[in-house]
């Protein structure tokens, strides 16, 4: 899809691949990721365009691919920036693995088979959004979802009457405007420009900047395509309130975060490199007003695009932008060299999940939560910062710091780093470690080595089966309020876990016992706060195994 068929040869120097296994990144590793992310979209469009070949049948209810093809090869003469941002869309990543996948596997049900031309049927979306942004002249057959034709990175434009699931409707593209019809009408004559209408809905844009928050695209989400879900008007100003406060935020840290090579620490982020926001939403609009933990994921398919619930405030979303960018940097990192010897066997204890994981998987964790941390830290020493925004950023400073280290010390003792995976872990052990100077208040540090160790234990607890102990993968999971309700004491600690928090193990221990027996968050507490009123080498032995541990029987009241 470039007009120029040459391209520099793709090179990261050292102290680039430093930065970026410190858990930061200066401005010519992100280049070299980006470039990385494109070379590697080529590769897999090419993959698709020779499956296509060997079976035109693919795209027989649409018509032959190569007529989309053709389209775009001439919108990259024309205009080869537009070309390069359309193939370097996160979402054309998501596609082309999509597609892929599909592909190489044959569809279990007669259906899906039948379906299966949607999916490469969108390279005809992508010509008809070239043709329209590069001003060219066209008409051609597109893929419709219920009618609704999704023209990547610009929006969605919805055909007159009732539509099956999949379909076929013709664009017309005169002038910089189009019209879509179907047999049972057409759609007003409408440019890219134009207000939002009962048959257009433009993609919305997060500013400043130009930060897309996609709400319509098909393939938005982390793999399989997905149905719009148009954002009200009101739900669509929060996100650009708080995405505002954000990016002030974010690029005050920049600086505060960088040195004269322009290096970003572990824990900041240029918002002018994320590319895409999918805002994540109930599926039962019943759901919107009711309470749903902070959910964010990306995937290496679509560099810099996460998918985020909205969250409370501007410095969490903040928090989450730095988490989810860290995963696509490691992610891209890992399309150019492989970091690890992999098994993929799922034992790995990691402290912000409830299952077992395997070694990508931590190595992930580790890489996304040192640049927590490293947020945290920087929000801890922001004069901007309010007293309680401070003291909660001291907490989770301490806490990310704390299970990083842990889980990059089992990394670096896996013995199933590569040379450059080797890097990646020594670069997080050694920004961890030169972390470990900064001043935490006592409490506090008190607070999240407690959350730690509640957390590990618990984990241990719920994992791990008799008779050999060895952590079971399971789809299950369960709630996790002590790392989030730790960061703040009770005015008046009642409660087990309230009292433990307020440092008082003593009196908590009765009452977690009470319930230990079938509770393993009660036994989790009841063997940290027996370690903690009676610490001592029982003490340290019970927390290293607390699945063999036994505990007093509770006492009468």
């Amino acid at each position: 899809m470039s007009a120029d068929p040459s391209y520099p040869r793709l090179a990261l120097a050292g102290e680039d691949l430093a930065a970026l296994a410190s858990g930061g990144a200066t401005p010519t590793a992100l280049t070299f990721l980006e470039k990385g992310e494109r070379t590697r979209r080529l590769l897999l469009l090419k993959e698709l365009l020779d499956a296509l070949d060997d079976r035109p049948a693919l795209t027989a209810p649409i018509g032959p691919w190569t007529d989309a093809w053709t389209l775009l090869e001439r919108a990259a003469r024309t205009a080869p920036g537009i070309a390069d941002d359309l193939l370097t869309s996160p979402q054309t990543g998501t596609w082309l693995a999509h597609t892929l996948r599909r592909l190489h596997r044959e569809p279990p049900r007669a259906q899906e088979r039948a379906d299966l031309w949607t999916d490469p049927g969108r390279l005809f979306a992508l010509a008809a959004t070239a043709a329209l942004r590069c001003g060219i002249d066209a008409e051609l057959p597109v893929p419709l979802r219920a009618g609704s034709l999704s023209l990547p990175g610009l929006g969605l434009v919805t055909a007159p009457g009732h539509h099956p699931e999949h379909g076929v409707g013709r664009l017309a593209v005169a002038q910089g405007a189009f019209t879509l019809t179907t047999g049972q009408g057409g759609t007003p004559r409408t440019s890219v420009d134009s207000p939002p209408a009962a048959h257009w809905r433009p993609l919305r844009t997060l500013r400043p900047g130009s930060v897309a928050l996609d709400d319509l695209d098909p393939y938005r989400d982390l793999d399989e395509p997905v149905a719009p879900q148009p954002l009200s008007a009101e739900e669509a100003a929060c996100w650009q309130s708080l995405y505002a406060e954000a990016h002030a935020l974010l690029t005050r840290d920049a600086p505060a975060g960088g040195d004269a090579r322009g290096l970003l620490v572990a824990g900041t982020v240029d918002p002018g490199r994320i590319r895409t926001i999918v805002p994540w939403q109930p599926t039962d609009p019943g759901d919107r007003d009711t309470h749903h933990p902070q959910l964010s994921a990306s995937t290496g398919d679509a560099y810099a695009s996460m998918v985020i619930s909205r969250p409370p405030d501007a410095v969490r979303l903040a928090e989450t932008l730095v988490h989810e960018f860290q995963h696509s940097k490691l992610a891209a990192l890992l399309h150019h060299f492989p970091l690890l010897d992999d098994d993929r066997g799922e034992r790995y204890y990691a402290p912000w999940r409830s299952d077992p994981r395997h070694l990508t998987g931590l190595l992930h964790g580790a890489y996304a939560f040192t640049g927590v941390a490293g947020f945290w830290r920087l929000r801890m020493r922001d004069p901007a910062s309010d007293p309680a925004t401070r003291e909660s950023a001291a907490y989770h400073f301490a806490l990310r710091r704390l299970q990083s280290r842990l889980v990059v010390r089992t990394l670096s003792q896996s013995g199933r780093l590569t040379a450059h995976g080797r890097v990646v872990v020594d670069g997080l052990a050694g920004t961890l470690a030169g972390w470990l100077h900064e001043q935490v208040p006592a409490a506090l540090l008190y607070r999240a080595r407690t959350a730690a160790r509640l957390h590990r234990t618990e984990w241990r607890l719920r994992n791990l089966r008799p008779p050999h102990y060895a952590p079971v993968p399971s789809d299950s999971s369960w709630p996790d309020p002590r790392t989030p309700g730790f960061a703040r004491v009770a005015a008046r600690p009642e409660t087990a876990d309230e009292l433990l928090a307020a440092g008082d193990p003593g009196a908590a221990l009765p009452l977690y016992l009470r319930a230990a027996a079938g509770d393993p968050a009660a036994r989790a507490g009841a063997l940290v706060s027996t370690a903690l009123a009676h610490p001592g080498r029982a003490a340290a032995a019970a927390l290293a195994r607390p699945e063999r541990a036994h505990l007093p029987a509770p006492r009468a009241s």
